[in-house]
């Protein structure tokens, strides 16, 4: 996992590829392409890019209404932009109405960085999953972005796609990966604890596997790449197996994939559940190691979770 690369990036490069094949696409910004890299698509297909300047409301409206004419319109701004700004239009002109729309938000959580608390979006999943009939994928790299792009493009209906500015590890071979909507990847086999992992938690939950397997503890590892709709069938079939799980996300731990996962086992099979996020705080300027340290969303800090909860599985 040498290889780096920003999500952000991937999903420029996705996108000006799928322009090539796919005519209908459009793709709209607001006045961010440089930085959500919707840049590469304006590049290539100047006619088919669409700047509605600082305006994330208009940006969705305008994406509803390229939806109703029957093209497959991308909007995109920063993470806390296009779900805080625009959300009553998501809502009511795209999700009501189940318009064809893909939001590709950059600049997801903390590793944002220096920008701030105020540009650090820790709550977008929570707000886009509460909304009937979103999909909702946080991909893990380069080489799962692109995919996830392509398979948003084919599906039909409303999907919101969370991406990240900090470049991080690339995780899959291109050849023989796949995608699915709404499917988990098994990454590692495991019989003691399951670490359910998703965006770029996904590269330190592999990380802390190595670090339990030195200490004789086998855990399975999945990357949950679409937290909506969950894959309920994996999450039970892995609690079944485990028997105690740790969820791992670079969001707050209310309304993300830890409280996804909390609602699938509590109602179908309950066992122990840990969540690795961010508690209920704002984030901070900072340099992203630096901030992923302070918020506890290293490999030791679930590698620590891993132990809590394999207590509390004896303690059953």
């Amino acid at each position: 996992m040498s290889n780096k690369i920003a999500t952000r990036e991937s999903y420029g490069k996705a996108l000006a590829e799928l322009g090539e094949t796919n005519k209908d696409i459009v793709v709209l910004d607001a006045d961010l392409s440089k930085s959500t890299k919707t840049a590469d698509f304006a590049k290539k297909f100047p006619e088919r890019f669409f700047n509605v300047g600082i305006s994330e409301q208009d940006l969705m409206g305008t994406a509803a209404g390229f939806a109703t004419c029957g093209k497959i319109p991308f909007a995109s701004s920063f993470a806390i932009f296009a779900t805080g700004r625009a959300f009553e239009q998501i809502r009511n002109s795209i999700a009501y109405p189940r318009l064809n729309v893909k939001i590709a938000a950059t600049h997801a959580g903390i590793t944002v960085g220096e920008d701030g608390a105020t540009h650090e979006s820790v709550e977008d999943i929570a707000i886009m999953r509460a909304i009937p009939g979103m999909v909702v994928i946080n991909p893990a790299d380069d080489v799962e972005t692109k995919a996830a792009i392509k398979a948003a493009a084919e599906y039909y209906g409303p999907v919101y796609i969370r991406l990240g500015r900090l470049s991080v590890p690339v995780i899959y071979e291109a050849d023989g990966y796949k995608f699915e909507i709404g499917k988990g990847i098994v990454l590692r086999e495991g019989s003691d604890v399951t670490i359910i992992a998703t965006g770029i938690m996904v590269a330190a939950a592999l990380e802390a596997h190595e670090i339990l397997k030195s200490k004789g503890i086998s855990a399975k590892v999945i990357d949950i790449h679409t937290i909506k709709p969950i894959d309920e069938e994996l999450i039970i079939k892995s609690a079944w197996e485990t028997g105690a799980i740790v969820t791992a996300e670079e969001h707050s731990i209310i309304g993300g994939l830890g409280s996804a996962v909390c609602e699938v086992v509590s109602e179908r099979v309950p066992v122990p559940v840990r969540r690795v996020g961010i508690k209920d705080q704002f984030g901070q300027s900072g340099k992203p190691d630096e901030l992923l340290k302070l918020y506890h969303l290293t490999p030791e800090d679930i590698v620590n979770e891993v132990i809590g909860v394999l207590k509390l599985k004896k303690r059953d």
